[in-house]
């Protein structure tokens, strides 16, 4: 991988570390961590892999029965998840940093988590993608902690927190009859 897609951004809220870069993470690791380059897109990548997630989880969910979405989701998140940590780690060692922004694929992965459990359509859609991005941003109690564990685990698994967050309001927000 050339060295320029490595190159620093600026970041938002996501501490950097002064560990020099090492060689270009592996081909599946930066498709995997940036989201097949979707991590790449500025500004804000965090907010473009959110967005990518919830529009991949529509097309693909368009296809499964909706009494099986759910499941679907929730494997898929533990599949991104599975193979989102171990890619955030070679990829954050590559750049040099801690949590690097083009790293999209925790944002995938709670990005689905938050979806699991509503319905396919736009409101609750767009909901979960606002939602989510609130709670990953703001990182409320207890997942500013869990960004802390180590290396491709915090990446994830902060993110996964806040899609458990925003996975509760869109399910209160459903059963109020807000998003109806």
């Amino acid at each position: 991988m050339a060295p320029a897609l490595l190159t620093p951004m600026k970041t938002e809220n996501r501490a950097e570390t002064a560990t020099p870069p090492a060689a270009a993470p592996p081909r599946w690791a930066w498709l995997v961590a940036t989201f097949f380059g979707v991590g790449m897109l500025r500004p804000g990548p965090g907010t473009w892999g959110s967005l990518g997630a919830v529009l991949s989880w529509a097309a693909i969910a368009s296809a499964i029965p909706a009494q099986q979405r759910s499941l679907a989701a929730f494997i898929a998140a533990a599949l991104v998840t599975a193979i989102g940590i171990p890619a955030a780690t070679r990829f954050a060692r590559a750049a040099g940093a801690k949590d690097p922004q083009q790293v999209v694929i925790d944002e995938v992965a709670g990005q689905l988590l938050t979806l699991a459990l509503a319905p396919l359509a736009w409101k609750p859609l767009a909901a979960g993608f606002i939602l989510f991005r609130a709670f990953d941003i703001l990182k409320p109690w207890p997942i500013r902690r869990l960004e802390k564990l180590p290396e491709g685990t915090g990446i994830v698994v902060d993110d996964l927190g806040a899609g458990v967050y925003a996975s509760i309001v869109l399910q209160l927000l459903l059963r109020a009859g807000i998003l109806s």
